[in-house]
């Protein structure tokens, strides 16, 4: 029969994610720091979010939130702009919906940032009336069918 050389199985290296439950701070921006919003996630750790300054940059996630903290489409996050590269950026933090909520509250966001959406922006023009929500069919009577 085989030694055990590890300290447990998968479970043990998942972990208990208890840090989650507890309120953090709110980070605010810095010099060289910009909000953005996940459009797509693209993969290998990377993903294409728009800053708030509008450009589109290919954003890559920091190991230490690799695999650990979840990032998807319409997230709000805070990334790290390149001195060299301006149309990539790394990612450093991720708001939580309330503290997205709380940082448009302070007017760091601006007021068209749409939050709770899965998919950022492009949904303006659907979503202006109930006409095309549904079909409308006529009576028809079944005897003469």
């Amino acid at each position: 029969m085989p030694k055990n050389k590890g300290k447990g199985g998968k479970n043990r290296k998942r972990g208990k994610n208890e840090a989650d439950d507890e309120k953090r701070e709110l980070v605010f921006k810095e010099d060289g720091q910009e909000y953005a919003q996940v459009m797509r996630m693209l993969g290998n750790g990377r993903c294409e979010a728009t800053c708030i300054d509008g450009v589109k940059r290919l954003c890559h996630i920091r190991g230490k939130m690799h695999k650990k903290v979840w990032i998807a489409a319409g997230d709000i996050i805070l990334v790290g702009l390149r001195d060299y590269q301006d149309d990539k950026a790394d990612v450093i933090l991720k708001y939580m919906p309330d503290e997205a909520r709380l940082l448009k509250a302070y007017g760091e966001l601006p007021e068209n940032t749409r939050l709770n959406e899965g998919i950022a922006g492009g949904l303006d023009e659907e979503d202006e009336g109930p006409g095309d929500d549904y079909i409308e069919f006529e009576d028809e009577d079944i005897d003469k069918l």
